[in-house]
């Protein structure tokens, strides 16, 4: 009902309902703790690795203690500490859905619910304490704010918020603006090419300090801009923090050089993830203090390269306990070390959907990385993906530039797949004038739906 009397609203006042939202949103997370926590962890940055290791130990028992009292689902468990931890089951996201009632420590009522996108089957419904989500915002701020990034500061946000009319779309306007918060939503639904010069144009106008959002989003603006000659003004954006969706070298190096700017990259979930953050030197920190992250291999046994099961501190509302979140990360060397002040440890590669790989019975698992490589020494590819059905064969969806894209970079293109998957696999190509984002807003280079058959 909300949302259809918003759609039926003026633009100005749309964007009143939106800033009024936010308002009631912030409340929460914003709310009594958050400063404490916020000063609190910016007092953390200069923990020793011990500290920060003390700290995680303290705080995994006051967790899994919290845990065992409140929530029915784990009631049962035993009270272990944290060099003890693989003595607890996995728990897998089915697992979770089906108990979900279970693992709820508070009614919905006081907690706060959120949703995952569901990319990858059912979407599954959270709740955190308002405690608890305050010191997650106020752990995702104190990153940022490294950066200069505040509440308040002019910002472009690229997220999966279905807020446009047909009006807007008539009108060529694919954006909302939150004008309390000064936040401006550009919709993640309607990048094609007949649109974007209108975004490029807008964000040229808008002038945001920051971006945050979908980077599969962000580096089609991009694109578009380097592609037709436009010249974003430099000094404009200080900061681009992309959320949700894994980072490819290729995508950072574009969308840094049209904004003239920056990419601090970041890791968390709608699910309550703990946090990895990149410092000012380009390296990955493992965040101790939000949580215990575990690399195991396929016999779940402790990898520096494999699934990444988490266990959650702030996720009170929906305890998350070695929990199977459907990721995979690559763990740096344990000898190598970082020259900023953070000593938390260092993730050498987040490699994201763990679902998001192409099966070759030739070469074993393609994972994300080496599919985005396939463009390499390509032109006029703007968008594809790979989509697998069958064992020996893949189509793949490919948005072209007509203007560039020759025979000689289709041959070019299929021998990067075939230098991946091996020769017996099949490729179909198909040209197409638009690739689908998710229900969720987000882009999947990848869609693996064979994966009972391997």
């Amino acid at each position: 009902m909300k949302d259809k009397i918003y759609k039926l609203l003026p633009n100005f006042f749309q964007g009143l309902a939106i800033s009024l939202f936010n308002y009631l949103a912030y409340k929460d997370r914003y709310g009594s703790k958050y400063k404490e926590y916020f000063e609190q962890f910016k007092r953390n940055r200069n923990l020793s690795l011990d500290e920060l290791l003390r700290l995680q130990q303290e705080r995994f028992h006051l967790f899994l203690d919290s845990a065992i009292k409140n929530s029915p689902f784990y009631k049962d468990y035993d009270l272990v500490e944290l060099n003890q931890i693989s003595e607890l089951p996995i728990i897998k996201k089915e697992d979770l859905r089906q108990h979900i009632d279970r693992v709820y420590t508070v009614p919905k009522s006081e907690g706060i619910v959120s949703k995952t996108g569901g990319t990858t089957g059912k979407s599954l419904e959270v709740l955190f304490t308002k405690e608890n989500m305050q010191e997650r915002f106020a752990l995702l701020d104190d990153f940022r704010n490294r950066y200069g990034y505040q509440l308040g500061k002019k910002t472009a946000w690229f997220s999966g918020k279905d807020l446009l009319t047909h009006s807007d779309i008539q009108k060529n306007r694919f954006w909302k603006t939150d004008l309390l918060y000064k936040v401006r939503y550009y919709s993640t639904f309607h990048i094609k090419e007949d649109y974007l010069q209108y975004y490029v144009e807008n964000l040229i106008k808008y002038k945001p300090e920051y971006f945050v959002g979908f980077p599969s989003t962000i580096l089609e603006i991009a694109k578009y801009g380097l592609n037709n000659g436009y010249d974003f003004p430099k000094g404009t954006v200080r900061a681009i923090f992309p959320t949700a969706e894994t980072i490819t070298t290729e995508m950072r190096s574009t969308i840094e050089t049209f904004f003239k700017t920056k990419m601090y990259n970041q890791y968390a979930s709608s699910e309550g993830a703990p946090f990895i953050f990149e410092c000012e030197k380009g390296n990955l920190h493992m965040e101790l203090q939000s949580g215990v992250f575990e690399v195991l291999d396929e016999n779940n046994a402790p990898s520096h390269y494999g699934k990444l099961v988490i266990t959650s501190f702030t996720t009170e509302g929906t305890p998350l306990i070695r929990y199977d979140i459907g990721d995979s990360i690559a763990l740096e060397d344990a000898a190598v070390t970082c020259s900023c002040h953070n000593r938390n440890p260092l993730v050498k590669e987040i490699l994201g959907r763990v679902d998001d790989y192409i099966y070759s019975p030739e070469n074993g698992k393609i994972n994300l990385g080496n599919v985005s490589n396939t463009l390499k020494d390509t032109k006029g590819i703007i968008r594809f993906q790979a989509i697998q059905n069958e064992l020996e064969s893949i189509e793949i969806l490919i948005i072209k530039d007509n203007l560039i894209f020759t025979d000689l970079i289709e041959i070019k293109f299929l021998q990067n797949w075939k230098d991946r998957v091996g020769d017996r696999m099949t490729l179909n190509i198909k040209y197409v004038t638009e690739i689908p984002v998710e229900k969720s807003g987000k882009y999947r280079m990848v869609k693996n739906n064979i994966k009972h058959l391997i």
